[in-house]
């Protein structure tokens, strides 16, 4: 599918849809960082920076702790260690939520959403000869992997790749760590976006860009979380982009973006997308309640 420096080409902005009776905008606390290689975000309305500087520190705390899960860059996260090993004994229960809605997205996706494609993904990264890609190939298969609240078991020489999903999990995790310290006017961007409430004058709005910045889709969100996918954003080979298909198929669109009440129902289906034709899209999407397709452009 990808590697977790994969951008999600939104632009963001919180424009007034409608003011506020004041006639003035709210205070928002505004907090930047890093986490899951890129670039993160966060507008928490009403506060002030002072007031929001606590909740910050909690956030920074918890994305440590999710990167400690889902990241393929740290050596000591539970992916990395399943990786290296091929089994996880006690995995987190984030981790197994995560991996039983891949299991969902493989089946609504006819298999085109498939996490074991890591391998693949590493051997055209490495520019592998034809004996390690056909290795890699081999060991695709999300059928192959089992894993239950004991333990993970990847196939022979398997490894997954979450880079698809877990930017969508952590994004609901940080909105829910918020929505718990009792903020309801939030917006949270952790490669994935989540609105939750109202803009400083009104809904948030939430365009859609190319990765040159055209603006291709506008729309206002509340309640509601956003992803967006671009195969070409990134290439691992020549002429190869960063979402791979198991059957070797190449993207069959340019950009897919998701809205869905969940971020990593978002994120899933938008990497999903970038493989199906519209007709099998629209099907994957109707398996998940709330979730709708904001833009699908097709390859030329």
């Amino acid at each position: 599918m990808s590697s977790l420096n994969r951008r999600r080409f939104l632009a963001i902005t919180a424009a007034a849809a409608v003011v506020a009776p004041s006639g003035a905008s709210a205070s928002v606390a505004r907090w930047t960082g890093r986490a899951l290689g890129g670039p993160v975000s966060m507008q928490l309305v009403g506060l002030s920076d002072a007031q929001a500087a606590p909740i910050f520190s909690a956030v920074e705390a918890e994305l440590t702790r999710l990167e400690d899960i889902f990241s393929l860059y740290r050596d000591s996260s539970e992916l990395s260690r399943l990786n290296r090993a091929g089994t996880l004994a006690a995995p987190s229960a984030e981790m197994l939520q995560v991996l039983s809605l891949c299991g969902a997205l493989h089946g609504a996706s006819k298999g085109q959403f498939d996490p074991t494609i890591q391998p693949l993904w590493t051997a055209i990264a490495e520019k592998a000869g034809a004996s390690d890609l056909t290795t890699a190939k081999a060991a695709i298969g999300w059928d192959k992997v089992a894993f239950d609240a004991q333990r993970i078991e990847l196939p022979k020489s398997g490894a997954l790749t979450l880079n698809g999903i877990a930017q969508g999990a952590v994004t609901d995790r940080i909105a829910a760590l918020l929505k718990a310290q009792g903020l309801r006017d939030v917006l949270v961007d952790m490669g994935e976006i989540a609105a939750l409430g109202q803009g400083p004058n009104g809904p948030w709005s939430i365009g859609v860009a190319m990765p040159d910045g055209t603006l291709v889709h506008r729309l206002t969100a509340s309640e509601r979380a956003v992803a967006t996918s671009v195969p070409t954003a990134m290439q691992i080979g020549m002429a190869q982009g960063h979402i791979l298909s198991p059957s070797g198929r190449a993207p069959v669109n340019t950009l897919v973006s998701v809205s869905a009440p969940s971020a990593v129902v978002a994120d899933g289906l938008s990497t999903a997308l970038c493989l199906m034709d519209q007709a099998d899209a629209a099907q994957a999407v109707a398996a998940f309640p709330g979730a709708r397709i904001e833009v699908l452009t097709p390859a030329a």
